[in-house]
C-alpha cells in the first residue's frame, strides 16, 4: 500500500513540477512541503492553518505565509486543489486527488463533513439533460449545524 501511495505522490509531484516550469517558477522545498503536507493530511486547510502546520512540522524550513498563499492559488488554478468559500472567513483548500464528493459545512464550528450520494449525482445529471446542459463539474455545499454543535445548544 505504501508503494502505491508513494507512486501517487510521485505523480502529483511530477505534475506540480510541470506546472511550476510552465509558470516560470522555481521548484523549492517550501513549495514542495505545501503539496506534501496537503497530501499527507486528509483535511480542509485555510492558508493560515496550513502555514501553522508547516511551521510546526518543518521548524528548520523558512516558509512564509505568502508562499503558502501563492502555492495554494497556483495549485487551485491548475486543478490540483479545490477550495470551499467561507465568505468573509476566507477559503479552505483540499487536495483534488480524491474521488468526487460533496460537503456539509457547520455554520457554528466550520466543521466540514464529506459525503457521497449516487442518487443526488444521478438527479443532477437528469436535470442537466432536461435543460440540454452539458454538465462538466459541480460542487455541492450544504450549510447547517453539525450534531456536535446541536448537542451543545
Amino acid at each position: 500500500m505504501a508503494d502505491i501511495e508513494n507512486m501517487e505522490y510521485d505523480s502529483l509531484l511530477v505534475r506540480f513540477k510541470d506546472i511550476l516550469k510552465h509558470n516560470n517558477l522555481k521548484f523549492t522545498k517550501q513549495r514542495e512541503v505545501v503539496l506534501k503536507t496537503m497530501y499527507n493530511n486528509d483535511d480542509h486547510f485555510s492558508p493560515e492553518s496550513l502555514y501553522m502546520l508547516l511551521k510546526e512540522s518543518y521548524p528548520e524550513l523558512n516558509v512564509g505565509i505568502a508562499t503558502v498563499y501563492r502555492t495554494l492559488n497556483l495549485l487551485e488554478d491548475s486543478d490540483m486543489v479545490t477550495s470551499l468559500s467561507f465568505g468573509s472567513s476566507g477559503k479552505k483548500f483540499e487536495l483534488g486527488n480524491k474521488p468526487h464528493h460533496d460537503h456539509m459545512i457547520c455554520k457554528v464550528c466550520d466543521d466540514i463533513i464529506e459525503f457521497e450520494d449516487n442518487a443526488i449525482e444521478k438527479r443532477q445529471e437528469e436535470i442537466a439533460n432536461k435543460y440540454g446542459f452539458k454538465l462538466t463539474n459541480h460542487m455541492m455545499q450544504l450549510y447547517g449545524i453539525c450534531q456536535k454543535c446541536q448537542k451543545k445548544q
